[in-house]
């Protein structure tokens, strides 16, 4: 089996972030999330990668090199544009040749890893085999259509009308199969060759599609508020590791992480937090759920439920929380500048006025 892990797109609900980031590079807990899917991968056994890059290609390729890091041999394949997951199947069909093949989308995150969903796969030939959960608007998602025994019959790609709550996560287990219904794709609305459509056929021509309802823990790290509750989740996994230098006069609450180069100083961090290497917080409060990425400044300043990105510069703000914070910011309190009131009143008005 080989992996077919996607990691193109332009990630415009992350934006300002991703307009000199890739989306898949955004770490959680200092950890980047393409990472987690890759680490998923190499712990199912599969090897061979083919990763679809689009114009964030170089700065994927740097991040991931070889694979090697991470026990895996890839292969980088260029989307030159966002076409569809369907796109993506096609645009690999020469690398995949006629292996089976996960694949997996490169900005999801799902707790517990895909080891025992290969291992099915392996198990029960399938010419497909998706991974499903219910969600509250499925009309954000590729839905599925289950009949009473709990088999798929149905799939449909951002309904008006869902006929399920049950969505599909991105991660998708094929034969070579699929690559014949790839080919006899056309456009959706959207403009895209899209994935559901290619399951549909598969079920329309008689293959079987096997699903598994997921009650664990999955998101896709689209946005901010999915990034927050994400690096939250991995966070509430730390065990209390203090690397760097925390003086006296700081006080270390709970599972907190202070990596080896960093500085704690007059502070009080509450856990679970992880302070990057090389980062300084000082005369500073850092709450739960808080990720400081390497050689980040926290000064005089309140963080909590945050992610901070490498370089940034917290000084003399009193309260930040939830809030993705990008690489070489610099957040500093707004100058006081004298305050007036000017009014134009009318006779016998009463105005009341907080100083």
């Amino acid at each position: 089996m080989k992996a077919l892990v996607l990691a193109g797109g332009s990630g415009t609900r992350l934006r300002p972030i991703t307009h000199t980031s890739a989306k898949q590079l955004v770490p959680v807990a200092n950890k980047p999330v393409l990472f987690y899917g890759l680490e998923a991968i190499a712990a199912a056994g599969v090897r061979e990668v083919g990763m679809i890059v689009g114009d964030t290609h170089e700065e994927i390729e740097a991040a991931v090199g070889d694979g090697s890091a991470f026990g895996l041999e890839v292969t980088y394949l260029r989307q030159e544009a966002p076409l569809g997951l369907a796109h993506a199947v096609l645009i690999a069909r020469e690398y995949l040749g006629g292996d089976d093949f996960v694949m997996y989308l490169g900005d999801n995150f799902i707790v517990g890893g895909i080891e025992p969903l290969v291992r099915r796969f392996h198990d029960e030939r399938p010419a497909a085999q998706i991974m499903l959960t219910r969600v509250a608007d499925p009309r954000q998602f590729g839905v599925a259509e289950l009949d009473t025994s709990g088999r798929v019959v149905g799939l449909e790609e951002k309904p008006a009308e869902p006929k399920s709550d049950y969505a599909l996560v991105g991660v998708y287990l094929f034969s070579a199969a699929v690559h014949e219904a790839v080919a006899s794709l056309k456009p959706s609305w959207r403009g895209e060759l899209e994935i559901t459509d290619a399951i549909q056929w598969l079920l329309d021509q008689g293959h079987r599609v096997e699903s598994t309802i997921i009650s664990g823990y999955w998101k896709d790290t689209g946005n901010v508020a999915d990034m927050l509750e994400v690096n939250r989740l991995l966070l509430e996994d730390l065990d209390q590791r203090l690397d760097g230098e925390v003086d006296d006069a700081s006080e270390i609450i709970g599972r907190v992480v202070v990596e080896d180069g960093a500085r704690v100083h007059r502070s009080r961090i509450v856990g679970p937090v992880v302070v990057g290497a090389g980062a300084v917080v000082r005369d500073s409060y850092i709450g739960p759920f808080t990720s400081i990425a390497e050689d980040c400044h926290v000064v005089d300043s309140e963080v909590e439920y945050s992610i901070l990105l490498s370089r940034a510069s917290i000084h003399g703000v009193r309260r930040i929380e939830a809030s993705l914070i990008g690489r070489d910011v610099e957040v500093t309190p707004a100058p006081n500048t004298p305050r007036a009131h000017r009014l134009v009143l009318g006779d016998h008005s009463k105005v009341q006025i907080s100083s």
